[in-house]
């Protein structure tokens, strides 16, 4: 009782609870997934959308935000940008009571919006804090950050904003209820809808909202991102496994980060393995203990390479494919051999191969071999359509493997 009226005392031992507690805040930080961990925490940060961030900073001058539309390719940074426009806009005290996120491929009915979206559109706006907080340029006291109020720093403007995460999954009902909740609550609410198909938004929505393209990451912004990322890791990179990450993603940043991490991981268990499993040893220091964490498997002298990205990804090996387009291709007798393209095909599923990861590849060494004419690939598209089409809607990988490549095969002969 007497060291809550002394007010050194508490105030001593409210530091020493705060330091106990830094560490685990650390090494907390240090294990969530890298997608997570370089996530951009403002509009700067974003690469390869440079009209969409420009048009955004303008909008963030202003603070006068319209309904947006983002749509484009999975892993472009859709989601991540309209966050870090409204961690700029409320910083860190009002972001969760004036951002409600919404993943619409979960929460789609017409029950959600008329229940959430509405309730939250109607609610009266929270106050922005009085205390002051921390900037971070150099004009304070000996150079150091300057103390200002929350508002000068965050704008808090007086409109709530509502995101809507894969909102082509919502239905159509659903979405001409959202048509009338963003016309009654339009001064005090603003909607985000975010999208992968802006054919599938009615366009009683989308007229109400400014679109924003995402368009694919070039392989220089990718690459580049990707090469950053590792260094900051601390993972070294084989010469050529940065373009590899980025074609194997397929212009998907998201999918690319996380094939670099699970790469770092098996090179660190491979390192580990043949170190015979040794512990590492004990160190005094619990800051120098928190350094040397499970991250450290990442930080080794073995360097990432190309195989086992391909690996990682899936990608099936150059050598399996050149046999099943030589059992493909017609020999000198020009007739189909059906049971050497059957055998092909059944050793590719027996070892796991990916029938849609097959179709991908065949089609690149198909279309982009000069022994096949402009007539044929024609012919060829078509097989590749239907068979894309019925793995799409569940149907058998094996036999649709087996029936794709007899077309193939029955077109190249037909010459």
């Amino acid at each position: 009782m007497a060291d809550f009226f002394n007010l050194k005392a508490r105030q001593a031992n409210a530091a020493k609870e705060s330091s106990s507690k830094a560490p685990g805040s650390k090494k907390e930080a240090r294990l969530q997934p890298w997608v997570e961990k370089y996530r951009p925490k403002t509009l700067s940060e974003v690469t390869a959308q440079d009209n969409t961030i420009q048009v955004l900073s303008r909008t963030l001058q202003s603070t006068n935000l319209p309904h947006m539309l983002f749509y484009g390719p999975p892993g472009t940074g859709k989601t991540s940008t309209i966050l870090a426009l409204a961690k700029q806009l409320y910083g860190p005290e009002l972001l969760k009571s004036r951002v409600l996120e919404l993943n619409a491929s979960d929460e789609r009915g017409i029950s959600i919006v008329r229940a959430k979206v509405k309730d939250f559109a109607r609610q009266q706006l929270s106050t922005a804090p009085n205390y002051n907080v921390m900037t971070e340029n150099k004009d304070g006291v000996d150079g150091g950050p300057k103390m200002v109020r929350y508002r000068d720093k965050y704008p808090c403007p007086p409109f709530k904003i509502i995101v809507l995460d894969e909102a082509d999954s919502m239905t159509q009902d659903a979405q001409s209820a959202l048509r009338r909740t963003m016309e009654t609550y339009s001064k005090m609410t603003r909607f985000c809808l975010v999208c992968n198909y802006v054919t599938r938004i009615i366009d009683p929505l989308a007229s109400r909202c400014s679109k924003f393209r995402f368009k694919s990451l070039d392989q220089g912004n990718a690459v580049r991102r990707v090469e950053d990322i590792a260094r900051l890791e601390g993972v070294g990179l084989d010469k050529g496994v940065s373009e590899e990450l980025v074609r194997v993603a397929e212009g998907d940043l998201r999918k690319a980060i996380t094939f670099l991490q699970s790469a770092a991981r098996l090179v660190g268990s491979l390192d580990k393995a043949k170190d015979g499993g040794r512990k590492k040893p004990v160190i005094e220091d619990d800051e120098d203990e928190d350094e040397m964490d499970i991250d450290s498997a990442t930080a080794s002298s073995s360097l990432v390479s190309i195989r086992s990205i391909q690996e990682i990804a899936g990608v099936i090996p150059i050598s399996t494919m050149d046999t099943l387009t030589t059992a493909i291709f017609p020999q000198n007798s020009k007739s189909i051999n059906y049971t050497r393209i059957a055998k092909v095909v059944e050793d590719m599923i027996a070892d796991g191969w990916s029938a849609s990861q097959t179709v991908n590849q065949l089609y690149d060494c198909i279309m982009f071999d000069e022994r096949v004419g402009d007539l044929e690939k024609v012919r060829v598209m078509e097989a590749f359509s239907e068979t894309d089409k019925r793995l799409v809607d569940g149907g058998d990988e094996h036999l649709a493997i087996l029936d794709l490549g007899l077309k193939v095969a029955a077109v190249l002969c037909r010459g």
